[in-house]
């Protein structure tokens, strides 16, 4: 039987070796988004020879995500199959990657019924482009950013783990910026942006465990934006979370071109994540123009 547990900390080191046999960009597939969103899934995990297994349960519902590493996938399937029975749930797996639900085709014919998992599909941006947005589609977005600049004393700042006594200054900034963002945004009543301001806090307390990298914006010293990412794989970084005031306009380009312009050097996709359904969300991501989508299936037995 599988033993599944809470993830911890002290499980990055084998989970990022065995995701990185797998190669995946999606957002599942890094650790720092396990970890960071782990609570509020119920997810916990499980190493089953080179394979990561993860289970989250909601209400009724059980789910498993597409395993990653490298072995007998077929047999890691079976075992979360015998897995679910044990705990008397039908078999759903998710995240399924497009290479992974022709391997599931593959290797269990006619078995499974595949749903696309639209609200999950990973938005992959060329680096360059949101680096220079450059170009006549990306008009608006230099004169939101143009509007921001005039304002008085800005200052683009990297969260940096050189000075232990300045990074616990700045991580307890961007927890009060962000506490001061759900309260405009009332995310008490709304479980989705609750729950990204939670995540938001987590990964800021472990930012240096998790080997985070992150940016600031200030307006006259105050913190008025930042996002926190990290590299996903050797051609990919992702995006993990990004804050801005919205009434200050240009904020939201601002924070993400400076990002991307300072801490992302090196790579050529940037992954910032899904939309969630959220149709202001879509609109906005769809505005950056992805070069792909990362597509993403759900699967369960007929």
């Amino acid at each position: 039987m599988l033993n599944f547990n809470d993830i911890s900390l002290a499980d990055k080191v084998w989970v990022d070796e065995l995701l990185g046999y797998s190669g995946f960009m999606g957002t599942e597939y890094c650790f720092t988004s396990l970890y960071i969103w782990d609570k509020i899934y119920n997810s916990k995990i499980c190493r089953y020879k080179e394979f990561l297994l993860l289970r989250s349960i909601s209400g009724e519902m059980v789910n498993y995500l597409y395993p990653a590493g490298k072995g007998d996938l077929k047999e890691s399937i079976e075992m979360l199959i015998a897995d679910s029975r044990s705990i008397g749930h039908s078999f759903h797996i998710t995240s399924i990657p497009t290479e992974g639900r022709t391997k599931l085709e593959e290797l269990f014919p006619e078995r499974f019924e595949f749903t696309s998992a639209r609200n999950s599909f990973d938005y992959i941006y060329d680096r360059d482009n949101l680096a220079t947005l450059s170009g006549k589609k990306y008009q608006s977005k230099r004169n939101h950013i143009a509007r921001f600049k005039e304002l008085p004393d800005w200052e683009y700042e990297r969260i940096s783990c050189d000075d232990l006594n300045k990074l616990a200054g700045q991580i307890d900034e961007c927890i009060e910026m962000n506490r001061e963002w759900c309260k405009i945004n009332k995310c008490y009543d709304n479980s989705s942006l609750h729950n990204e301001t939670c995540a938001a806090t987590k990964a800021l307390k472990n930012f240096t465990e998790l080997k985070l990298r992150g940016g600031i914006l200030r307006l006259s010293g105050k913190v008025v934006a930042f996002t926190i990412g990290e590299p996903l794989n050797k051609d990919t970084f992702i995006i993990h979370i990004e804050k801005a005031f919205s009434e200050i306009k240009g904020s939201y380009p601002f924070i993400n071109q400076q990002f991307i312009l300072h801490e992302t050097d090196g790579y050529k996709y940037i992954n910032r994540e899904d939309d969630a359904g959220d149709e202001g969300l879509r609109k906005a991501k769809l505005s950056y123009h992805p070069v792909l989508m990362v597509e993403k299936y759900i699967a369960k037995e007929k």
